[in-house]
């Protein structure tokens, strides 16, 4: 099957999420500075007010489902655009820390519920052969946002905005807040749950328009996979049939976050600054590794379905685990403190090239139709609750030992080569069909 318009526009816009996400999350680099000396916050503080969004995003990820299943998931994305618009557009008007503490959380809510609708949405119309490449299109936009957030930061820091740059820095989030919003008006519903819903005809035609040559065959598919779901409307997801999809979802969004990327990724400019660098030069070398991120993830995207994912995932446990043993060096040596940033880029490389690219792809691909969104929920919600724990006690780990917190990301990627290679199953190629033959009809984990 092709890529027709209608299909890559459609995964397109649905990846405009993932856009938001990766703006919204990492544009709060280049503020920690400025936010510390102008609400006096202390590390404590500035943890709560980096990870006040991230906790939103737990919430988000939570209850995404739910809209997700009623409306359907283009239409849920809509509202979740306009939380993206209210954040930006509070952030930027905050009158005191405690406001700014829950634009930041409105923002995060859009962030989780996107970071699950979006790549559900986008398994839900791609066919199996172009599912990877689709689905990686909300990672690709994630680290497109996070250059973008970074470049952003570095622009308006040169312009001498003074006191008032942390709020244009924040709110400039509106405008692809907007852009997201409308383009969702131009995209069709999801065709399985158009299905679920009953409205079969409608599905045939979305699956016309997608380009699906044996729309036939692949909506009697359909159909009987959602017969399935409804016959086993009454099975939870926290059931022994589920344990194997169950484990491989929250042991790949755990391992996601004990890279430490996040860490990184928003205390960049910290970093940065505690190794010697200006908060000017910070924001500059900060797009050199937003830059990396966005290259290593168009090149993970290009061969996801060709060298599968989990190749992919043993190739960066092992290039992370070194790159950030070689930080934790710096740190504790107190030296080379040249080679930070190109330690830092090649960290980002690796990551983007495995973890990064391949961790939504997995976890629209590893649960069944019967339980998909809630299984990805959870996933999500595990990503994300790790992400808000570890980047909210970062800065107080980092104070008092710059070195430990890598020395414990490094182990952690060890530990994540290991259980890849013994435990993780490769899904490129197989339809998300067959997947739940594969990984949720047996009773007992596989030996």
């Amino acid at each position: 099957m092709s890529l027709n318009p209608t299909l890559a526009k459609s995964a397109i816009v649905a990846a405009l999420g993932g856009l938001l996400f990766g703006f919204d999350t990492a544009v709060i680099s280049g503020t920690t500075g400025t936010l510390t000396n102008t609400y006096l916050l202390s590390p404590t503080m500035l943890g709560v007010t980096v990870s006040s969004a991230l906790w939103g995003t737990v919430l988000g990820s939570m209850l995404a489902g739910i809209p997700g299943e009623r409306f359907g998931r283009r239409d849920s994305l809509r509202v979740l655009a306009i939380l993206y618009l209210v954040s930006g557009l509070g952030c930027a008007a905050a009158w005191n820390w405690p406001s700014l503490v829950v634009f930041r959380f409105i923002g995060g809510l859009g962030i989780g519920g996107s970071s699950v609708l979006g790549p559900m949405y986008i398994a839900e119309v791609a066919p199996a052969k172009l599912r990877g490449r689709l689905v990686g299109l909300f990672q690709f936009n994630i680290v497109f946002g996070i250059l973008l957030a970074y470049f952003s930061n570095y622009l308006i820091s040169i312009q001498g905005f003074g006191k008032s740059e942390w709020r244009l820095e924040l709110g400039v989030t509106t405008i692809p807040a907007v852009l997201f919003f409308v383009m969702l008006f131009r995209i069709p519903r999801s065709p399985r749950w158009l299905v679920e819903k009953g409205r079969v005809s409608e599905a045939r035609t979305v699956l016309q328009m997608i380009g699906e040559k044996n729309f036939e065959q692949e909506l009697q598919e359909i159909v009987a996979s959602i017969d399935v779901e409804r016959k086993q409307a009454a099975e939870k997801l926290f059931s022994r049939r589920y344990l194997f999809p169950i484990f491989l979802a929250v042991s790949i969004a755990m391992f996601n976050q004990l890279s430490g990327i996040n860490a990184i990724l928003y205390y960049l400019n910290d970093i940065f600054i505690h190794a010697g660098f200006s908060k000017i030069s910070g924001n500059l070398q900060a797009v050199a590794i937003g830059g990396t991120n966005l290259i290593f993830t168009v090149l993970a995207m290009s061969v996801i379905d060709k060298i599968g994912r989990k190749t992919l995932l043993l190739v960066g446990s092992i290039g992370t685990a070194a790159c950030l043993a070689g930080v934790a060096a710096i740190f504790f040596s107190g030296q080379h403190q040249g080679r930070l940033l190109w330690l830092l880029i090649g960290y980002i490389a690796f990551f983007a090239f495995s973890q990064g690219a391949v961790i939504w792809v997995y976890l629209s691909e590893v649960f069944p139709t019967t339980v998909r969104a809630k299984g990805q929920s959870l996933g999500t919600f595990t990503h994300w609750i790790m992400n808000a724990l570890i980047s909210g006690t970062f800065p107080l780990m980092a104070a008092s030992s710059g070195g430990y917190p890598f020395v414990f990301f490094s182990f952690m990627m060890v530990l994540q080569f290991f259980v890849v290679l013994l435990v993780y199953p490769e899904t490129k190629g197989v339809s998300l069909e067959d997947m739940q033959k594969k990984l949720a009809i047996s009773d007992a984990l596989p030996g």
